[in-house]
């Protein structure tokens, strides 16, 4: 099934946020983190786990935007984009109720990530309920 116009506009918004910011920890986390009046310190082991999700964020909004034009790849990049979007403002809910109110960066970052979530689910709605390729809800005779 040939992708719909709507469809590629979400995987393509997800796969550049996602992209984009992950690239972002991964390479400038000083930077990344105080837009958000973050200081970090130079301690390697804390770097070294903002990097790591920072890569994994870049690789699935690699696979969110490869799903625009690989058919094999696109459940795979819709499946990362719709769990990108809604296990980030997942998390961030949790930490307000928890943690209390962020700065608005984040919650601007909560917001964002609120409306991708909602482009995505609305773009996907269609193939949620829809058994995969290949995959046969009919069982064999014994």
């Amino acid at each position: 099934m040939r992708p719909t116009l709507l469809e590629k506009i979400a995987l393509g918004l997800s796969g550049l946020t996602a992209l984009t910011i992950g690239a972002f920890i991964l390479f400038a986390p000083h930077v990344f983190y105080a837009s958000s009046g973050i200081t970090l310190g130079e301690d390697a082991n804390l770097l070294s786990e903002l990097r790591a999700p920072g890569a994994g964020l870049a690789g699935f909004g690699f696979l969110m935007l490869l799903g625009i034009w690989r058919h094999a790849v696109r459940p795979v990049g819709m499946a990362a984009a719709l769990t990108v979007f809604t296990a980030f403002p997942a998390g961030r809910l949790v930490g307000l109720a928890l943690d209390g109110m962020p700065s608005g960066n984040v919650i601007g970052a909560l917001v964002i990530e609120l409306m991708i979530a909602a482009l995505c689910l609305a773009a996907f709605r269609r193939r949620l309920w829809q058994p995969a390729p290949g995959l046969s809800t009919v069982q064999p005779a014994r």
